[in-house]
């Protein structure tokens, strides 16, 4: 039954030894009791001293932590997602208590208050003190954890942007309060949830019901992904849900790919060079990190504009371009091609020629850029 979820720790955990992993045991006062976690940092964390990260609060961390930290290593480290701190809470033996809700309101009581207190008020603080964390926060848990994390999606601020419920226990009125705030909220959310065909029947109705009533609402600010995996147990589907799950969340992250290409930037009613600045614009916005415009990302829009032939579109790309890769042939180059179509032969060899001492990158280089300026001297006979 756990068969594809030990595959897939198997295929990460050489890329979680790459990481940086801390074993903690942390004093609550809320909880009046010490608690075991556990931390990945990113790759070149001590490096990278001006960077920061937003942060996954894995709980069930004794058996998830492994599968979410070697999935966010990997496609971070492939740029499909930003790098990220991850921390585990092992709630071995007391997960029953520390998800549990009293009878009549449904809400979290006894040790579930406490531990719901511990999470926002101590551990995510803790974090911030410690760690350099950035305003983005994700959190993950199964069954009871699965419908536990929901509560902080009731908080008229809440402490998380995203949620990752896994074959999630609902608690009487959940899925109503689920879809209430979902419907009113005013600020971004993103909210997976993820079932199998051969999940709890109970659980299973429960969470299709709830996905019925998501999917019937009308908010833009809501990102929402169900899954339902074909053949997947309650416990196997977690290791085709974490990877689904992340990689919804920061969709807009990853570099533009080929449907983006081909459904997108083909259609010669969009701006290229507009929608990359637009794209690397919103991931700053959401999840509040800087981060330098791809050199693919750059080549793929220099393909669009070469096919669409939109010209003008290289004047923009071209200060883009210089802007990020200062000191290298790329604005160059694109500021010539833009001079060459749009009926300026002369100013583009010379263009052409200024690359000479610049840095190579990508395909182009010296003879590249010297052949270019020579093609037009011959044609023109400059």
């Amino acid at each position: 039954m756990m068969k594809k979820l030990l595959m897939l720790v198997v295929l990460v955990f050489p890329i979680i030894s790459s990481a940086q992993i801390i074993y903690e045991t942390v004093s609550s006062a809320k909880l009046q009791e010490t608690r075991e976690i556990k931390i990945q940092l990113p790759r070149n964390y001590e490096e990278n001293k001006e960077k920061h990260y937003p942060v996954v609060v894995v709980l069930d961390g004794d058996y998830l932590f492994e599968p979410v930290a070697g999935i966010v290593d990997y496609y971070s480290y492939w740029e499909n997602i930003p790098e990220m701190i991850v921390v585990g809470v092992n709630q071995a033996g007391l997960r029953n208590e520390d998800a549990g809700y009293d009878n009549e309101r449904f809400l979290p009581a006894d040790k579930g208050a406490a531990f719901f207190e511990f999470l926002g008020m101590e551990l995510l603080k803790s974090m911030d003190e410690k760690y350099r964390t950035a305003p983005f926060q994700i959190i993950v848990g199964h069954d009871l954890t699965a419908n536990f994390l929901n509560y902080y999606l009731l908080k008229p601020e809440p402490i998380f942007e995203g949620y990752i419920s896994l074959s999630p226990d609902l608690a009487p009125e959940m899925a109503n309060r689920i879809t209430n705030i979902l419907s009113k909220t005013e600020s971004k959310r993103w909210y997976y949830m993820a079932t199998g065909s051969e999940d709890i029947p109970q659980l299973k109705e429960s969470i299709l019901s709830l996905n019925n009533q998501i999917n019937g609402l009308d908010n833009d600010l809501v990102f929402y992904k169900f899954d339902n995996f074909d053949n997947a147990s309650h416990y196997s589907l977690v290791g085709r849900a974490i990877p689904s799950a992340i990689e919804s969340i920061f969709n807009v992250y990853s570099p533009i790919s080929q449907k983006e290409y081909n459904e997108v930037l083909l259609q010669t009613s969009i701006s290229p060079s507009e929608y990359l600045i637009e794209k690397y614009k919103s991931i700053e916005e959401l999840f509040g990190l800087e981060k330098q415009i791809r050199l693919n990302d750059f080549l793929a829009i220099h393909q669009a504009i070469e096919k669409t032939r939109r010209w003008e579109e290289y004047d923009e790309l071209s200060k883009l371009a210089s802007e990020h890769f200062p000191g290298t042939m790329l604005g160059t180059y694109f500021e010539a091609r833009y001079e060459e179509e749009t009926g300026n032969p002369k100013r583009a060899m010379k263009t052409y020629q200024n690359a000479y001492g610049q840095e190579k990158i990508a395909f182009l280089d010296v003879d590249f850029m010297l052949e270019k300026a020579n093609a037009i001297k011959r044609d023109f006979g400059y």
